[in-house]
């Protein structure tokens, strides 16, 4: 029994961390980003105007040899559903692609600051995707990745407070 209330403190001070999936840095350039390991979404001010990134490590070989593509962006998506374009589901369209160390794609602007608001509201999960039409109007996914929401409403706030 003396074991009960070491395990029992252990895990309350591991739940805060493991809670907190996005961050806030202001080393000169205000940002809040999440990060999974295989890719990073970040919303950051850059010279006084809100810029939104997502940028994939290894990208798949069609996103890499691409010079644009949409970007999808889904709030809480239903587990195990795909990427579609079905309300609920955000599209900055014909983005162009920076190809470094694997491949990005900035938004800025008033797509920037939608998705910001509804990176707030996120409950979950937010899931971003590289996509495109086919000529027959189906859409093509890449490098779905998931980034969970906790901490985003703060961090993110922290960004609109220097970008307005």
């Amino acid at each position: 029994m003396p074991r009960l209330p070491l395990v029992l403190l252990v895990l309350l001070l591991a739940t805060p961390a493991a809670a907190d999936d996005w961050f806030y840095e202001n080393l000169g350039v205000p940002i809040a980003y999440a990060d999974n390991g295989l890719a990073q979404f970040q919303f950051a001010c850059r010279g006084g105007d809100l810029a939104m990134g997502f940028w994939v490590r290894a990208p798949h070989r069609q996103v890499a040899g691409a010079g644009a593509m949409n970007l999808a962006l889904t709030p809480d998506p239903a587990p195990g559903s795909a990427v579609s374009a079905t309300p609920g589901t955000s599209f900055a369209q014909d983005m162009p692609l920076i190809h470094i160390d694997g491949t990005s794609m900035i938004v800025r602007g008033p797509v920037a600051r939608q998705w910001a608001r509804i990176a707030q509201r996120a409950r979950d999960t937010l899931r971003v995707a590289y996509v495109r039409k086919t000529s027959g109007g189906k859409l093509e996914v890449f490098d779905t990745n998931s980034f969970g929401a906790a901490g985003s409403s703060a961090a993110i706030g922290k960004v609109l407070e220097h970008c307005g």
